[in-house]
């Protein structure tokens, strides 16, 4: 038995799944949106970044979610992991009757599934592997993967069906990298992978396409980073990038240089290098957009999301760089004007970080730059700006 796939976002559905999503909007955002992305308020000044918060993936991913359990009201509504990286999306949509599946599993987990089951699968897309689970036990489908995504998906399978190996530049345990590896193996399954994550992993790798190496050195460093079978010694002959595409675009463009000129060395040209910028525009916009309100110089910055969001956590890394920076979660972040507990993605864990002295002088005016990732709603954005000022003591009307 085969699955079937559901178009959900129907006519008469959509008003209704669309005035539900409101509350993940708000009108303190539009109204400093409208004057110029800065509010002023005595001894504060807060400033938005010009792009920031969902994009147009999540909006379709939550939407679709929220109109599969209308449609599908009265049956088993299942979700693959998380339909995006947000806390407060994710427990809303759990109050309504959501289950939930493991996201890499192909077996244990599923076996309860049958035919009368929906299945949602979230904005990252799930391993082919799963998918064609999922199809054999012709449960009935509900794709939100981004399109995004999908267009990472085909540049690799384009890879893998004329040899060429695919070096993916992303987190390896994070669902987006892991689908779009699995997809790297081709409709044959011989395709073959390697993803890296830094400038070390990088340089690793570019020295043995110069050199060649140890390869049992190789191996042992990228373990569990690569296919099956995987031998540097013939799979790196030629090489084709692409990344997840949460990635900080600059450290991608980086890598691709550094492979390309390490293929050039080998070779004399760089014919066996391959390269197509997969980074999403939205996070490309949101880095770009980030960097442009570091250059105002604000005195602080919050970086809002959910913790495990991969294009939050590079907003955080790219704005540490520069100023005093405060990865929060939500407004419950904000205690007093001492400190906030904020997310540390390398410790990989909540911390208390003090506040700057200017945030406690209520003498100076205090300067906030305030963004979001891609999965963060402006409600949730609203809320950190209140807090702020309540904690100065500035009334938001």
């Amino acid at each position: 038995m085969k699955a079937c796939s559901i178009n959900v976002r129907r006519k008469e559905v959509l008003p209704l799944v669309r005035e539900e999503v409101r509350r993940y909007g708000s009108e303190l955002i539009d109204e400093i949106r409208a004057a110029g992305n800065v509010l002023h308020l005595p001894g504060l000044e807060i400033r938005l970044a010009s792009a920031f918060g969902f994009c147009d993936g999540v909006q379709r991913a939550i939407e679709i979610a929220y109109a599969t359990c209308h449609v599908m009201k009265g049956k088993r509504v299942w979700l693959i992991g998380e339909i995006i990286h947000n806390p407060e999306v994710n427990a809303r949509l759990d109050a309504l009757g959501m289950l939930h599946l493991p996201w890499n599993t192909d077996g244990e987990g599923y076996d309860h599934l049958t035919a009368e089951d929906v299945v949602i699968i979230p904005a990252f897309g799930i391993s082919v592997k799963l998918r064609r689970m999922l199809e054999e036990r012709g449960v009935q489908l509900v794709d939100s993967t981004c399109g995004n995504v999908v267009k990472v998906w085909q540049r690799v399978r384009s890879y893998a069906q004329r040899g060429i190996t695919s070096i993916i530049h992303g987190k390896v345990r994070h669902e987006e990298s892991m689908a779009t590896a699995s997809h790297s193996l081709g409709e044959d399954g011989r395709g073959r992978f390697l993803i890296i994550y830094n400038r070390e992993d990088a340089q690793i790798l570019c020295d043995y396409i110069r050199h060649k190496g140890n390869r049992e050195q190789f191996l042992t460093h990228f373990s569990g980073c690569h296919s099956a079978g995987f031998d540097p010694d013939t799979d790196l002959m030629e090489i084709g990038m692409a990344n997840q595409t949460t990635m900080l675009k600059g450290e991608t463009a980086q890598l691709q240089q550094m492979l390309r000129e390490a293929v050039r060395q080998r070779d004399g040209d760089d014919v066996r290098f391959h390269a197509y910028d997969t980074i999403c525009g939205a996070t490309q916009d949101r880095q770009q957009a980030l960097l442009d309100l570091l250059d105002a110089a604000p005195d602080s910055m919050f970086i809002i999301g959910g913790y495990n969001s991969s294009n939050t956590s590079h907003l955080a890394q790219i704005s540490a760089k520069r100023l005093p920076t405060y990865f929060v979660r939500d407004c419950d972040c904000l205690r007093n004007l001492e400190y906030a507990m904020v997310y540390n993605p390398e410790a990989r864990c909540e911390e208390r970080k003090p506040l700057p002295d200017k945030a406690a002088d209520l003498c100076s005016t205090w300067r906030v730059g305030i963004t979001a990732g891609a999965s963060c709603p402006a409600n949730i954005i609203e809320g950190v700006i209140r807090r702020i000022a309540e904690l100065r003591g500035c009334v938001v009307a």
